[in-house]
């Protein structure tokens, strides 16, 4: 785990792809874990540590994670995602080119509860709910066939890469 900023309120780290961003039925080590143990040990501090975890990122994906470090940083951060003021932008490498440098992609997802996967399925399935996204090539490597893509999320939800000929990797 990165530090990549610290101040009394809040703590920014870098998530490596692969581990959660918080506790979750594997039991592997997760981010909000690893930053109270980094705060415990930096800081000498006895009993349970208060770290907030305010967004999250799915275990497959690495990036940037800002924690909250007090109570009233979390609800001030949490109001400031609330009213659209946090902005989350993605970068991803995808494997292949697409047909468009730029567009939007609309899938629908269904949270299979039991498993904590969730598939992209028709949008008649009942509890499925809408994924959008834009997207815009940065750069497309032919040697390799990978493109940069920049992702803005619109619905806060995964989306899959089935209106589009590239596949996302981890």
């Amino acid at each position: 785990m990165k530090i990549l900023y610290e101040d009394n309120h809040i703590i920014v780290v870098e998530k490596e792809p692969n581990i959660p961003s918080q506790a979750d039925k594997t039991e592997d080590i997760d981010m909000l874990n690893l930053v109270k143990q980094y705060i415990k040990e930096k800081y000498n501090k006895p009993g349970e540590v208060y770290i907030g975890l305010v967004h999250r990122l799915d275990r497959p994906v690495g990036g940037i994670m800002v924690f909250a470090r007090t109570s009233k940083a979390a609800a001030r951060l949490s109001e400031q995602i609330r009213n659209k003021g946090f902005k989350k932008r993605y970068l991803a490498v995808v494997d292949g080119k697409f047909e468009e440098n730029k567009g939007v992609l609309e899938d629908y997802l269904y949270k299979d509860e039991r498993n904590n996967i969730s598939k992209v399925v028709n949008k008649e399935k009942k509890n499925s709910k809408l994924a959008k996204l834009d997207y815009e090539v940065l750069n497309y490597d032919d040697k390799r066939d990978l493109s940069l893509v920049k992702i803005n999320l619109h619905t806060r939800k995964t989306s899959s890469n089935k209106s589009s000929n590239g596949k996302c990797r981890t």
